[in-house]
């Protein structure tokens, strides 16, 4: 027995090391009902488990398809924490820095669009305040009563999308004047939340030439540069979820403005799809971080998903140690279907 578990971690750990994992890690067994110490719930560690990642597009006062409302979203959160999940940013999966208390979940949360309803300002009487009702304003405030609720969202954002849909709003659109976009993109940036590419303006790249794919994907990313000087765009998140023809374009490109020839180039970490069902583990020999699947976050998406996962036994449990990589017992994990 012991040289067959031996046998198995070894074999493990060249595959982690065949795949350039970027820590010294070995990789421990949890026999069937052992606990890590502390574990929320008696949750056996499971470091080869599913980690969700939450799409949501707007904030509004009913549930649509691309509406969540409010108090809806606010629940999202409650029960998230309830259950044991913590956020952690797209760059932070790909890195493999999921460093988890044991028996906690990461999980992470991606906006897509930067429509107002995620980040919005109030004028108070010449003071800027940030919309308590806008999810930034909602997630703000619940990490100000959960201080290990850190702020590791990662918004996709377009920079010259229409009806509000330009770095969270532009003048006559919901009242967000056009001289406020830039300062809450700096302002996401400062707080340790992650900005993303997500094109110029939702751009459906399955249509377009090899060309005007990469300006499309350039422009944007240099846009966030101009909001942000310097700022380092590792996500890119798929417009619709569509590739384009030469899906290679939608990790590294570069685009030559025709006024001045300069090149702007651009190349990810990650690229997000639209939806697929919660990803594998950043240690799971199948990960690819240019290929991560997505749940889109409406009705009753998420409910399913953390009970599949709960009920499967599939879900990414830290040990705690970010030293090892514990796996669960043998024939314990499901995979889980994509809620749809």
């Amino acid at each position: 027995m012991f040289r067959a578990r031996r046998t198995i971690a070894l074999l493990l750990l060249a595959t982690l090391a065949c795949r350039g994992a970027s820590r010294s890690a070995s990789v421990s067994s949890v026999a069937q009902g052992e606990v890590a110490k502390g574990a929320p719930d008696h949750r056996v560690p499971n470091e080869l488990g599913r980690i969700p990642i939450l799409e949501y597009h707007l904030l509004g006062d009913s549930d649509t398809r691309w509406h969540v409302e409010r108090n809806h979203f606010r629940r999202d959160l409650e029960r998230l924490y309830a259950s044991g999940y913590r956020p952690v940013s797209v760059s932070e999966l790909v890195d493999r820095k999921i460093d988890l208390p044991a028996g906690l979940s990461p999980v992470v949360f991606t906006f897509d669009d930067a429509g107002p309803s995620q980040f919005s300002y109030i004028d108070h009487n010449g003071t800027l305040e940030i919309d308590p009702n806008s999810a930034v304003g909602i997630w703000l405030a619940f990490h100000k009563d959960h201080p290990d609720w850190r702020n590791k969202a990662t918004f996709c954002v377009l920079s010259a999308g229409a009806a509000g849909h330009a770095f969270f709003g532009e003048k006559g659109i919901d009242g967000q004047k056009s001289e406020w976009r830039f300062r809450k993109m700096r302002f996401l940036a400062e707080e340790g939340f992650e900005l993303c590419g997500h094109t110029l303006w939702h751009a459906n790249l399955g249509k377009y030439s090899d060309a005007v794919v990469q300006e499309q994907i350039a422009r944007g990313t240099l846009a966030i540069d101009s909001a942000v000087p310097g700022y380092r765009v590792r996500t890119f998140a798929l417009p619709l979820g569509v590739w384009p023809k030469n899906r290679a374009l939608a990790v590294a490109g570069e685009w030559k403005n025709p006024r001045g020839g300069k090149i702007a180039r651009y190349d990810f970490d990650a690229v997000l799809e639209v939806s697929g069902g919660p990803a594998r583990s950043p240690y799971d020999a199948a990960f690819d971080p240019k290929k991560l699947t997505r749940i889109e976050v409406f009705a009753n998406a998420l409910e399913r998903t953390l009970d599949q996962l709960e009920a499967s036994g599939s879900r990414y449990v830290s040990d705690g140690d970010p030293s090892t990589i514990a796996r669960p017992p043998a024939g314990k994990v499901a995979l889980v279907r994509a809620a749809h």
